[in-house]
């Protein structure tokens, strides 16, 4: 079964699709994983980043985008419905076990969900519409992934900035997130946020059962001359006050052009530009997320010893 990894944080403009796709790229093709990227952001930038938008308007146009799952899993019809793996464009930028489900610009109506969460708690003895809610949040996605989850050894969730109901959905079906930051106040204070907001919603879901997802660590981006500095030191003073050293990532992005140039291309900067100082960082962030994420599934096994170890 995949282990589902969210990429988030409460701030925007922190490479957190850069991120993403970079670290989904590695792990396919450094370390032969079977790595699926899901776009959960209406931005479309991952998608962008890994297809052409000819390509994508011809999977929107055919209803095989992120958007398409979402409407059934809210307005459920008897009409036939294109499953999951219709939609999942595979071998992208030619590497294989490398897939994408491509997101949406209009991923789902908020007055149409709130409708049918009202009609579905009074269907349920007028079942509280909290409750409902909190239920709705936790099963979206993880029953569009359930289908493919055997098929892959990580499913990475890259969501919108903010706290909207794919982010939270995507937290509770994750069991480890990723959060991206830049050395300034308010990136720190965006983990700050995300943090408080993931405490909430263990707590709201409480009545469904715990929620295990836990942070697997922060990664810092956009890493520039100001490293050394005081400024620098400031901001990571604070971070530190909050989390201990195994929680911080040391591998850190610095600012390279070749990340942004990538984009052109459709394709990461780890396959664009392998020997840029970009591509090179993010090959040691993925070394360093596998180590971190072996130590945590050993913690686990600890405690549940039917955990499957990474091969």
């Amino acid at each position: 079964m995949a282990y589902v990894i969210a990429t988030a944080n409460m701030k925007g403009g922190v490479g957190k699709t850069t991120l993403s796709v970079n670290l989904g790229t590695s792990l396919a093709k450094e370390h032969g994983k079977r790595v699926l990227i899901f776009d959960l952001d209406t931005q479309i930038s991952a998608t962008l980043s890994l297809m052409s938008p000819t390509d994508f308007a011809n999977y929107r146009r055919r209803k095989r985008t992120l958007k398409y799952f979402i409407n059934q899993a809210i307005q459920p019809t008897s009409q036939s419905k294109v499953t999951i793996r219709d939609a999942i464009h595979s071998s992208i930028c030619n590497i294989n076990g490398l897939d994408l489900l491509p997101g949406d610009i209009e991923l789902y109506d908020e007055f149409v969900v709130a409708e049918m969460l009202h009609e579905k708690a009074f269907e349920v003895d007028k079942l509280d519409f909290e409750i409902v809610w909190n239920r709705f949040e936790r099963i979206l996605l993880r029953q569009i992934l359930q289908p493919i989850m055997p098929e892959y050894d990580f499913i990475i969730l890259d969501c919108a900035p903010g706290y909207n109901l794919m982010t939270r959905s995507a937290l509770a079906a994750s069991n480890f997130y990723i959060l991206p930051a830049k050395a300034e106040p308010l990136s720190v204070v965006g983990i700050q946020l995300l943090e408080r907001r993931i405490a909430q919603l263990k707590k709201s879901q409480e009545a469904e059962g715990e929620l295990d997802i836990k942070l697997l660590g922060i990664v810092f981006t956009m890493a520039g001359n100001l490293i050394t500095g005081r400024y620098y030191r400031q901001v990571m003073q604070r971070v530190h006050g909050d989390f201990n050293e195994e929680q911080i990532f040391k591998a850190q992005i610095p600012i390279d052009v070749n990340v942004a140039k990538a984009v052109d291309s459709f394709m990461p900067v780890v396959l664009s530009n392998p020997q840029s100082a970009g591509a090179k960082a993010f090959t040691q962030l993925t070394q360093e997320f596998l180590q971190k994420l072996n130590t945590a599934v050993e913690t686990e096994q600890l405690a549940s010893p039917s955990l499957a170890m990474l091969s």
